[in-house]
């Protein structure tokens, strides 16, 4: 049997979960240095010999010097993403354009929304929803 008291098996859970989360905040530093468009090709060097040759202090110094801009560059990043994934479904779901093409599609689209949002309001019964439906597919 092995004496390994609670405390001490506490004490490396905490030393694994500081060093897992030292780990995320390096790549994470070490991206946003990379992303980072504000900043020549030197400047990059330079911080990314500080943070790999004095870790601690490097990161610390620049999360102080560089953090409310990392926080703006992820944003970004995010607002980025979100449009680029909205344009592909919007590409994705429409249809060529043409007789009846993605702007009919779309407005069709649209009616049927506009429909069920009514009648989800109460303001359409089933009856009506299903007859509007209908003719608008028609």
């Amino acid at each position: 049997m092995h004496d390994y008291p609670l405390l001490n098996l506490f004490w490396t859970m905490l030393e694994f979960f500081l060093w897992i989360l030292w780990l995320f905040l390096l790549f994470k530093v070490i991206s946003d240095i990379f992303r980072s468009h504000d900043m020549s090709g030197w400047g990059k060097a330079g911080w990314l010999t500080f943070v790999i040759l004095l870790p601690f202090i490097g990161i610390l110094i620049y999360l102080i010097a560089r953090g409310q801009g990392m926080g703006r560059r992820d944003a970004e990043q995010v607002r980025q993403s979100e449009a680029a994934f909205r344009s592909y479904i919007r590409d994705a779901a429409g249809t060529p354009d043409g007789p009846g093409g993605s702007s009919a599609a779309a407005s069709h689209v649209d009616e049927l929304a506009r429909l069920a949002e009514l009648k989800r309001n109460g303001d359409l019964s089933e009856e009506e929803y299903q007859k509007a439906k209908q003719k608008l597919l028609a």
